[in-house]
């Protein structure tokens, strides 16, 4: 069964319960009330006829008159009883028959302490209640009796009413309870409709408010809504780790295959004859000879990427140094590299003389970094161009820039610039494992594990400058 209707039939289960409860403790009480009313009055009564004198038969009284009498006082039946059980006088009115009068045998052998007391009648048609009491100046009893038949209606009455009431009460508020359960369950349907939603593939669903933040459907939604960004943010993460890794495959796979091309191809020429003369086999080792170099460097360069993915700070041997030592083997670097090119060293974005920046790192890990960065920018602006290396502090982080005034980047290139395997220009011909696309990857990734970063300025026709940071010691 559905939650509505298991809500439905527990309410009217429980409903139907206190109904059938409430009734039985008010016929309950009534009957109680109806009795304790009757044996107050049939005591009076009896307590009144036992100071009579001695009862003597008389003709039976006009029924005209003795009846209204009897209704009046409100005991259809008296009757003195002699310590035999003879009757020796009685009274009852006339619209009683005989039968339906207590037996004799019964009377004799009712309490006679003025308690109240049942007994059937004659033909055991009905019950009566009756109260004796000894009678005074003789040995005698008087015994006042009325029937229960009206009390007993009247309780009946009541529970008929209340029978016919509460089934009536019962259906009207089942029915009510059945819309309200309606609407109370109509925001479990909508994060039901949401949940389905989003099994079937919408992930950006969200269940909608359905009530304010402190009620417990305002704690659910929230909570299932922080649950779902969660999930989403989880499978977007999972699909952009796929993503990443059917494009490293690839390009891994597109980097290895064109040094295993002419390494396979300067071999099936030696195997085929083809190089007959030791000049051409010279050629064909150099050129394998490059090739292997190559893959070395990029199966190295791959290596350490895992490793710093793994476990960065294992791949550190600390010791205090200052990045001015870098920034001045980068100037010889660059020198030696292009000795066309005007080469200055700052301050920090071009200010003033270089300044301290001591840091606690691997200086051989950040001299790889800064062999990539100028690396760089030798290799991405065109000959002669000037190139600034800026060393100092910045906001408490030791800074070490690398700057140039060349073509620069686009946005979009500049967004996608440490990723590994990119290049902005993928015709260019490349020698050496940075130029697969991973030097700046590394440099990124090598900087990371230090506690810093590299950050990188730049605008198309602007000029680039890369800035890596350090926590300063």
């Amino acid at each position: 069964m559905s939650l509505r209707v298991r809500l439905l039939l527990i309410t009217a289960a429980l409903l139907l319960a206190g109904l059938g409860l409430f009734g039985t403790v008010v016929s309950g009480r009534l009957s109680h009330y109806q009795v304790d009313r009757l044996d107050t009055q049939l005591r009076s009564l009896t307590q009144l006829l036992a100071r009579v004198p001695a009862v003597q038969p008389r003709p039976a009284a006009d029924p005209a008159v003795l009846d209204p009498a009897l209704d009046l006082i409100g005991a259809p039946y008296l009757v003195y009883l002699d310590p035999d059980g003879t009757v020796l006088r009685g009274a009852s009115s006339s619209r009683l028959e005989p039968s339906v009068l207590p037996s004799a045998a019964d009377l004799l052998a009712l309490p006679i302490d003025g308690t109240g007391a049942f007994l059937p009648a004659a033909d055991g048609s009905e019950r009566w209640r009756a109260v004796v009491a000894r009678t005074a100046g003789w040995d005698g009893t008087v015994v006042a009796a009325s029937p229960m038949a009206e009390a007993d209606a009247t309780v009946a009455q009541l529970r008929l009413t209340s029978l016919a009431g509460g089934g009536v009460l019962l259906v009207v508020l089942t029915g009510l309870g059945w819309f309200a359960l309606g609407r109370g369950l109509r925001p479990l349907r909508r994060i039901e409709h949401t949940a389905a939603a989003i099994a079937a593939g919408d992930l950006s669903r969200r269940v909608p408010v359905l009530a304010r933040t402190g009620t417990e459907l305002g704690h659910l939604a929230g909570s299932l809504n922080t649950m779902l960004g969660q999930l989403e943010r989880a499978f977007a993460d999972r699909a952009a780790s796929e993503a990443r890794m059917r494009t490293f495959v690839s390009d891994v796979s597109h980097e290895l295959r064109t040094p295993l091309f002419v390494i396979k191809g300067s071999t099936d020429l030696h195997r085929m004859g083809a190089l007959a003369q030791p000049s051409d086999v010279d050629d064909a080792m150099r050129r394998i000879e490059r090739e292997a170099t190559r893959l070395t460097a990029l199966t190295e360069d791959l290596l350490l990427l895992a490793q710093l993915d793994d476990a960065p700070e294992s791949q550190l041997d600390r010791a205090p140094m200052d990045l001015r030592t870098l920034a001045t083997d980068a100037r010889h670097d660059l020198h030696a590299l292009d000795p066309s090119r005007p080469i200055s060293v700052t301050g920090p974005g071009g200010a003033g003389p270089p300044g301290p920046a001591p840091v606690d790192a691997d200086e051989a890990r950040l001299r790889q970094v800064v062999t990539n960065l100028v690396g760089n920018a030798i290799a991405h602006t065109p000959p002669g161009t000037s190139v600034r290396v800026g060393v100092g502090t910045v906001d408490g982080r030791a800074v070490l820039e690398v700057a140039d005034s060349g073509p620069g980047m686009t946005a979009e290139q500049a967004g996608r610039v440490f990723d590994r395997f990119y290049r902005t220009d993928r015709s260019r011909s490349r020698t050496g494992g940075a130029s697969a696309g991973l030097g700046l990857a590394i440099a990124r990734s090598l900087a990371r594990a230090h506690g810093g970063d590299v950050e990188l300025a730049t605008e198309a026709g602007q000029g680039a400058c890369f800035r890596l940071t350090l926590p300063r010691l």
